[in-house]
């Protein structure tokens, strides 16, 4: 596996895996052994970077990661999040969002318990609460920072004012956004300021949740519990517009000799050197599969190519329902 490294002092693989699936989102999942199995042998394959994050379960995508990956202390590099206000009665749900330093501070300790970990690789923002000035967000971190518990700081799905304000009080090592071949807005304002500070980027949903894998089609039938159920460019309609994007890179993959899924892992490793995706699964071929999109070279005409045919395809459909979109601060 090829390196990266992320705001030129966090060195990784240069693809990371999403665990948010193994316990949470993308409907029933596998057993805890089956998943503790695949993280193993992710590792094994040359991956270093796992995402988690507190709110994935609550907690229990925590607990799954820090025990698979317990053994491999000082080889891997772990990332997880804070910024959700949990159901103070206990229950498996979030109730808003809640960046306040005590609650960072608080987040940061019950994370470092269930990932077994004496410090955190890499904490993110989840989203940037509205409530409390970014600033006092950075400090927070920054005083973690200085207490050894937290090694780099990141940002989730924040906008150029954001990132430029936190990363003025504690440097950003990342930022974490959504960006695929179907979801290009980072490129216009988010990359050239990363490119400028010397921040990392690591895309989540690189496979566009499954859809660029040429495997999913509107007939496909989710889970009841599957989130995608509520996007609505995962709505039947929209999956039947936006198949012509998928057929345009299958065609392209062939010619490669490679899958949809690994070029457009390629493309998105081909945009810039300090871009690490994470894309997730449950499955051990596919996180192989995943793995070789590292090993597609891209020339520059077939990055031409692959703009010029992508281009002629509005995809249909919002990312997020219009109450998920809310958390987004652009």
């Amino acid at each position: 596996m090829q390196t990266r490294s992320l705001g030129n002092s966090l060195n990784i693989s240069a693809i990371g895996l999403g665990c948010m699936g193994m316990t949470f989102s993308y409907g029933t999942p596998p057993g805890r052994n089956e998943m503790i199995a695949l993280l193993r042998a992710a590792v094994e394959r040359g991956v270093t970077f796992f995402d988690t994050a507190e709110v994935y379960g609550p907690f229990n995508n925590e607990e799954l990661v820090g025990e698979a990956l317990a053994p491999f202390k000082g080889r891997v590099a772990i990332a997880t999040k804070f910024g959700f206000q949990l159901d103070p009665n206990g229950g498996p749900k979030w109730v808003g969002l809640n960046s306040t330093p005590d609650r960072i501070k608080q987040a940061a300790d019950g994370s470092l318990k269930r990932l077994r970990v004496d410090a955190l690789d890499l904490l993110y923002q989840h989203r940037v609460d509205p409530n409390v000035p970014i600033e006092d967000v950075a400090g927070a971190v920054k005083g973690l920072v200085d207490e050894g518990k937290v090694r780099h700081f990141g940002l989730s799905e924040a906008g150029v004012e954001a990132i430029r304000r936190a990363h003025a009080v504690q440097p950003l090592t990342a930022l974490q956004s959504e960006y695929s071949l179907w979801w290009r807005e980072p490129e216009a304002e988010i990359l050239p300021v990363l490119e400028e500070l010397g921040i990392g980027f690591v895309p989540f949903s690189p496979l566009g949740k499954g859809f660029l894998t040429g495997k999913i089609d509107e007939n496909t039938q989710f889970d009841s519990t599957d989130f995608r159920n509520t996007v609505p460019r995962f709505s039947p309609e929209a999956r039947k517009a936006n198949q012509a994007l998928v057929d345009l890179i299958g065609r392209f993959a062939a010619q490669k000799q490679a899958t949809p899924a690994q070029v457009a892992l390629a493309w998105v490793l081909a945009q810039k050197p300090w871009i690490v995706p994470i894309p997730g699964t449950t499955k051990l071929h596919r996180l192989e599969e995943n793995i070789g999109g590292a090993d597609v070279e891209l020339t520059a005409d077939d990055l031409r190519e692959l703009d010029e045919l992508t281009k002629q395809i509005d995809v249909q459909g919002a990312r997020y329902s219009e109450g998920a979109q809310k958390m987004i601060n652009r």
